[in-house]
């Protein structure tokens, strides 16, 4: 994997055709062949933020009318790693995916002395979605956004326009739908055909609703979950000062932002995920 670790990146688009070859040191390396690290019980991609936008763009692109389902990535924490341990369904909805995100700072921690191949950084979708966002430019990737209340996708929308002037940006809807109203809004992701959909339902409802509709998505190139980022995009609500997410405690500054709906989660799912860290790492 020596190659595939390199940031040389090369993408080719084949005229008349529509589909996109992806060459240079890279080229073969589909999701599944990232290597991974076991923590707390899941298969971790062992991968940097950079490398992960490089690929994410490239591999949405070349994706583009093949006439298969989407690639499907999704991240994993604390709370994550806790419910999986919990609950098979749940378990199951995560082993669906094509590459799982370290989401946590205490995974990487942990994976430095538990691992083989220890995760190099956190990949917090929040940031991650920026690293995308500048490669999808540069390679023509477009982006659908897709979930929170429909002022807050509206206000992210907009942002992220701003942000990303050159950024094909075809679609953005609120994720608000009853089960029976499904079909219709796979129709509209389809009809804009976007590269990369960004899926925003909160944890796991974004897991079951992609496994519900991965093979449905065939005119999307890859589709990874988002969690609150939209939140974010929006700025209805701010990041942790940088020094506590370098120290691993955005967890805290966001339970003194929110005590009643985060405190008790922590509270109860961090210590499990930390005991799981340590006894299933490998």
């Amino acid at each position: 994997m020596s190659a595939a670790m390199s940031l040389e990146f090369a993408i080719t688009h084949e005229t008349g055709i529509g589909q996109a070859a992806i060459t240079g040191p890279l080229a073969g390396v589909w999701p599944k062949d990232i290597p991974t690290a076991t923590l707390g019980g899941m298969e971790i991609a062992v991968i940097d933020r950079a490398l992960s936008a490089e690929y994410m763009a490239n591999w949405a692109v070349a994706r583009r009318n093949s006439g298969k389902p989407p690639f499907y990535i999704t991240s994993a924490n604390g709370q994550v790693i806790s419910l999986c341990a919990t609950n098979r369904e749940v378990k199951a909805l995560f082993d669906d995916a094509d590459l799982i995100h370290a989401d946590g700072s205490p995974m990487v921690a942990v994976s430095q002395f538990a691992c083989a191949h220890p995760v190099p950084e956190r990949a917090a979708t929040t940031d991650l979605f920026h690293d995308v966002a500048e490669v999808a430019q540069r390679v023509g990737a477009s982006f659908f956004l897709l979930g929170a209340r429909e002022e807050i996708i509206r206000a992210a929308e907009a942002n992220v326009r701003k942000l990303y002037p050159h950024l094909k940006l075809v679609g953005a809807r609120n994720g608000y739908f009853k089960r029976e109203e499904e079909s219709a809004v796979i129709a509209e992701i389809n009809d804009a055909a976007p590269d990369i959909l960004w899926v925003g339902l909160g944890v796991p409802l974004e897991q079951a609703f992609i496994s519900r509709n991965l093979m449905a998505l065939d005119r999307v190139g890859l589709v990874k979950t988002t969690g609150g980022l939209f939140d974010f995009l929006s700025n209805t609500k701010s990041r942790a000062p940088e020094w506590m997410q370098r120290m691993g405690l955005e967890w805290l500054y966001r339970a003194s932002l929110e005590p009643t709906r985060l405190g008790w989660r922590y509270l109860t799912t961090n210590p499990h995920a930390m005991w799981l860290l340590l006894t299933k790492s490998k």
